[in-house]
């Protein structure tokens, strides 16, 4: 391997140490709903992320606030020698992607059916260091 290849290579895993991420796949909730409340924690520091969440009366911020927590969790075991406070974490990127669908059929009047589709997401949450970009 080449000298720049090596840097490059040390570079992006120096950079890899700053992000950490957590998904959550097939939760149950449509994702519009879950959208109404990643929108209000995207770009946030950790800490006041988890307030908002925290105190949020929206089911889908419980299953947010997990995550939340699980991607720090993931980033201190990256980091282990560093705190939390002093890397100010930040919620870089909240993504809600729409999952898999169960389709159910309701009785309609005159021997019809309706379909329902029950909705499930995809969430990912990215937390990057305040540290490598700019501050809020």
């Amino acid at each position: 391997m080449g000298v720049r290849k090596r840097e490059r290579a040390e570079q992006i895993k120096e950079a890899n140490k700053q992000v950490a991420f957590a998904k959550l796949n097939n939760c149950p909730t449509s994702p519009r709903k879950m959208r109404l409340v990643a929108d209000l924690v995207r770009g946030q520091k950790v800490e006041k992320a988890l307030n908002i969440l925290r105190f949020s009366s929206k089911e889908a911020s419980r299953k947010l606030e997990k995550l939340l927590l699980s991607a720090i969790a993931n980033w201190q075991a990256k980091n282990s020698e560093a705190n939390i406070e002093e890397a100010g974490l930040i919620v870089q990127e909240v993504r809600v992607d729409g999952g898999m669908m169960l389709k159910r059929l309701r009785p309609a009047p005159r021997g019809r059916a309706h379909r329902i589709r029950k909705r499930s997401n995809h969430v990912t949450i990215v937390l990057g260091s305040n540290n490598n970009t700019q501050s809020n």
